[in-house]
């Protein structure tokens, strides 16, 4: 009995150790695909109640359809990929995985707490955005081993969106980082704890990163991958089952993932902790996971009402709106220190 007891501690020592449960419970793996079905799930019911659209509820009805997504979820793990014969066949398949890994990776680097974390660094905020910046290179790869011209064609205008948004992202998480003195995500939310967030002390970095995250990950209004005119799913076109599936959720991912990195950045993170929450281990994430789904369901929003950009129009505002905006807030955040507003 003892022994037992001694291997049950063990077991629940190793899960709970930060190397180990950030990667694989919060925010890992676990978290992540209880995301994805929750923004795909929330996403279609608020389309349809703002759209009036009307559609089946044939699987558990009392919960809105909600089990209906594990049911999309089989399906995809049992239908058959097909792989064409004219393929790069090694970049084919490891292609979606390499996708799906490339999104959900920088998770690591995100902390749960001021004092649990998986992985620290100065440069934190630099980490997780250099690591998101594989996905596009990867859809570029997948699209142009699918031995496609549709595809390839796809992949080629997703690498010319991707252009038009990194830079400016990249310069709005900079205005943070100089307005708070540090990169480390950590720091970040502990200035955030002393005084204003990060939305309040420059809303033009805030309104920045947000659009720009909704255009990396394909919402609306630029959902440009699954527009008419690329033929299906762009670079994705000969993609299916489960390979098709990783497709799909790694822009879910990654979206997740901008929005933890926003909420840190611009919403405080994990504070404040309520006083009679203060003791609690998991009230830090729990606050954290509220509030960027919060943002997600924002995100969300946009999909019932707003039209889908043409790519010349998503292009067009990436370099002469977002990027000259994306400047101003490097200079706001300058403005301030120089001013003396933040110490």
């Amino acid at each position: 009995m003892m022994n037992l007891m001694g291997l049950l501690n063990w077991i629940l020592n190793l899960l709970f150790s930060p190397w180990l449960f950030v990667p694989l419970i919060f925010p890992g793996l676990v978290t992540v695909f209880l995301v994805i079905l929750f923004i795909i799930w929330f996403e279609r019911k608020l389309a349809a109640k703002v759209q009036l659209r009307y559609g089946p509820l044939y699987v558990l009805k009392q919960l809105g359809g909600a089990i209906q997504l594990v049911a999309d979820l089989l399906r995809y793990l049992f239908a058959e990929p097909i792989i064409p014969e004219r393929t790069d066949k090694l970049a084919f398949v490891f292609g979606p995985i390499l996708l799906f890994a490339a999104s959900f990776i920088p998770s690591v680097a995100i902390p749960v707490s001021s004092s649990f974390y998986a992985f620290r660094s100065d440069i934190g905020i630099l980490i997780a955005l250099g690591l998101l910046v594989f996905g596009p290179a990867i859809t570029l790869i997948t699209g142009w081993a699918s031995n496609n011209k549709f595809s390839l064609i796809g992949g080629l205008r997703e690498g010319y969106l991707t252009i038009a948004y990194e830079i400016p992202l990249f310069l709005s998480a900079l205005s943070m980082a100089a307005l708070y003195g540090t990169m480390d995500l950590i720091e970040m939310v502990e200035a955030q704890s002393k005084g204003p967030w990060g939305i309040v002390l420059n809303p033009l970095a805030a309104f920045t990163f947000l659009i720009l995250s909704f255009m990396s990950t394909s919402r609306f209004p630029f959902e440009i991958v699954e527009a008419e005119s690329e033929i299906v799913m762009g670079p994705f076109t000969e993609y299916s089952g489960i390979l098709y599936g990783l497709t799909m959720g790694a822009s879910y991912v990654k979206f997740y993932i901008l929005s933890l990195l926003f909420t840190i950045m611009f919403l405080g993170g994990w504070e404040p902790v309520p006083s009679f929450l203060v003791f609690s281990p998991i009230a830090p994430g729990v606050i954290l996971l509220v509030k960027s789904l919060l943002v997600i369901i924002f995100g969300v929003f946009l999909r019932a009402v707003y039209p889908r950009y043409r790519i010349d129009q998503a292009l067009r505002m990436g370099w002469h709106i977002i990027l000259p905006l994306s400047i101003g807030a490097v200079f706001l955040s300058l403005g301030l220190l120089i001013l003396g507003v933040i110490s």
